[in-house]
């Protein structure tokens, strides 16, 4: 009898997961080196370095109106198409959910919640810093523009700097920041580059941003990036924090389960006395009584319940003892005795 319950889907995923160590020997962590914070602080200095000049309305905001006055989308109006399609590699939505499902095969091969504890913490990241400088600056995009020249900055926009561009670097640079080896992680790197190139120049096309707003948005991203290694102890506290969850609600369950029926135990077989016809000799039923009694017959099944094999009438129990069915009389004698000798001849 099966005692074991019913596995869900969440368990069979995390037995999976307890295969083998949660995260693999071969797969190294990168870590906060001197070489990763000198490159973050001379990002970062890029970064304030492109507000200070849209704030003091510097070269860079008179380039932004130049290339709005260009306006792309209508110079080169056959590729528009594209664009729109194209542009979407930098929307959150869309891409979250692939770079989900990816990273979430990657979880299930490697044993371990990293990948995809990697990828939460750095959205969350994205949406934190990159929404407050939305807001913060809130400068207007070019459509929405209202004074030719200006930098458009606190007229409550939500465009500098592009979340697009952002979005695109984050999420597919988590891929060559997760990658497996140095060979893996330097093709990545520049697959993302060049894709999040092309989404923050779909934008400017579009006219939907600056071209200031694109740069900053390049820099808010590679900043995620660089950041990533100072959140890896919380992500190891986080997945072993999820792991002891697992194991706290998996004993909850178990002891909040009811213990198995235990099995009937067999029925003793009762002894049916076997009838005798009535009137036979004393001595029959005697020898009747000396020899061991048959088994006793199972009950039979009912129609509906399908009855087992049908057995020869040659191999069923008797139910009555052998011997004759005749009753005796006292008038007659057995076959062969004297007494037939005495009797007369007919005819005399």
């Amino acid at each position: 009898m099966r005692t074991e319950q019913n596995l869900t889907r969440l368990d069979r995923v995390f037995a999976r997961l307890d295969r083998e160590p949660e995260r693999p020997a071969h797969i190294d962590v990168p870590k906060m080196s001197r070489h990763r914070v000198a490159l973050f602080l001379a990002t970062l200095a890029f970064y304030l370095a492109i507000v200070w000049l849209v704030v003091i309305t510097s070269w860079l905001v008179r380039l932004d109106w130049l290339v709005m006055f260009f306006r792309p989308y209508q110079q080169w109006s056959g590729i528009h198409w594209f664009v729109d399609y194209y542009v979407v590699l930098g929307q959150r939505g869309p891409t979250a959910v692939m770079v989900a499902a990816w990273l979430g095969w990657r979880s299930w091969r490697q044993h371990t919640l990293r990948p995809l504890l990697t990828l939460g913490a750095s959205l969350l990241l994205l949406n934190l810093t990159v929404g407050a400088a939305k807001l913060g600056m809130g400068r207007l995009g070019p459509h929405y523009a209202t004074t030719i020249g200006s930098n458009e900055m606190g007229l409550g926009g939500d465009i500098f700097p592009s979340g697009h561009t952002a979005n695109a670097v984050v999420t597919w640079g988590i891929l060559a920041y997760l990658a497996s080896t140095p060979r893996a992680r330097r093709w990545l790197s520049a697959l993302s580059a060049v894709t999040s190139l092309g989404v923050g120049l779909a934008t400017v096309y579009l006219g939907t941003h600056w071209l200031s707003d694109v740069v900053l948005g390049w820099a808010a991203g590679l900043l995620i990036l660089l950041a990533l290694p100072w959140c890896e102890p919380l992500i190891a506290r986080a997945e072993v924090a999820i792991f002891d969850l697992r194991d706290r609600w998996r004993d909850r369950r178990a002891a909040t389960a009811p213990a198995p029926a235990p099995a009937p135990a067999p029925a003793a077989p009762v002894a049916v006395p076997v009838p005798f016809a009535s009137g036979a000799p004393a001595q029959e039923e005697a020898s009747a009584a000396r020899e061991p009694a048959a088994p006793a017959r199972s009950p039979r099944a009912p129609v509906y319940l399908a009855p087992g094999p049908h057995t020869t009438r040659s191999e069923r129990t008797p139910v009555t003892p052998v011997g004759s069915r005749r009753p005796p009389h006292a008038d007659r004698l057995p076959r062969g005795t004297a007494a037939s000798a005495a009797r007369p001849l007919p005819g005399g």
